[in-house]
């Protein structure tokens, strides 16, 4: 793809987030579309919304587990960034109206309190550079019409990332096996999907030493004070108003939400 076309195809996605309307799949639009041509999207996409005020606050790792690679037909991770308007506390309630088609993921979150510039970055050198893991809720969200999308097209859409939700425990990490640690997501006080920690990349912990590598071939590092989501540890959760969720997560805590 040429700068022409990446600007227009990061515009198109920023349009979409704004009007909340979604589009065609880029890889429709784009035959020959490539995984670089993406990440270049995602990037022109995110200047949009810095452009207009919003500021990073740290990155998310994305199709991590083997229930979202099936849901979605998406067999690798990828990356997207995490940007101030997208964080929301526990118990908030979500504005559904801001979202086009969302659905929501357990998951820990990590917040660093060291850089992490890959690549060489180890499982031993995450935790080193983490101050506490929390439960968190990631509420994805795809610009890209009925969720028909290629690993070309989430990336290029910031990993379809949405909002994301906070629990309000910090806990030390090398005080529990991250890979052990079960999950229960209940929906309206019931439950909706189970799961642990060894479903982000077999290790909460590699899918973070993953992010780091990856992102450290660009130059660019996970900062200290950024929060990292490590990926879903069970299946996505489609989401609608009214609905209650709250995520429980052994060993570390949990987090509530509602959609209102």
């Amino acid at each position: 793809m040429n700068d022409s076309q990446t600007h227009a195809a990061g515009q198109a996605l920023y349009q979409a987030w704004r009007q909340r309307q979604p589009i065609e799949p880029l890889t429709a639009q784009y035959p020959g579309l490539g995984l670089d041509d993406a990440y270049r999207i995602q990037q022109a996409f995110v200047d949009l919304r810095l452009e207009a005020g919003e500021r990073v606050v740290g990155k998310k790792i994305g199709v991590t587990s083997r229930p979202v690679m099936e849901m979605l037909k998406v067999y690798q991770p990828d990356f997207g960034y995490l940007l101030d308007g997208m964080c929301l506390p526990s118990y908030a309630p979500v504005p559904i109206d801001g979202l086009i088609q969302p659905k929501a993921e357990g998951e820990l979150a990590f917040v660093l309190n060291k850089d992490l510039l890959g690549p060489g970055i180890s499982n031993a050198d995450v935790l080193a550079a983490t101050e506490g893991v929390m439960a968190c809720f990631e509420i994805v969200d795809s610009r890209i019409r009925d969720w028909k999308i290629a690993i070309q097209d989430t990336v290029a859409d910031n990993a379809s990332c949405g909002l994301f939700v906070l629990g309000e425990r910090l806990v030390d990490p090398r005080s529990l096996d991250l890979g052990l640690c079960g999950m229960v997501l209940e929906k309206n006080g019931e439950v909706a999907v189970t799961g642990a920690g060894a479903a982000a990349l077999g290790h909460p912990v590699n899918a973070v030493a993953w992010l780091a590598n990856t992102l450290g071939r660009f130059g660019i590092p996970l900062k200290a004070g950024e929060v990292i989501l490590s990926g879903a540890l069970g299946a996505m959760v489609p989401v609608s108003r009214g609905d209650f969720l709250r995520v429980s997560i052994g060993g570390v805590g949990h987090c509530s939400l509602r959609f209102d």
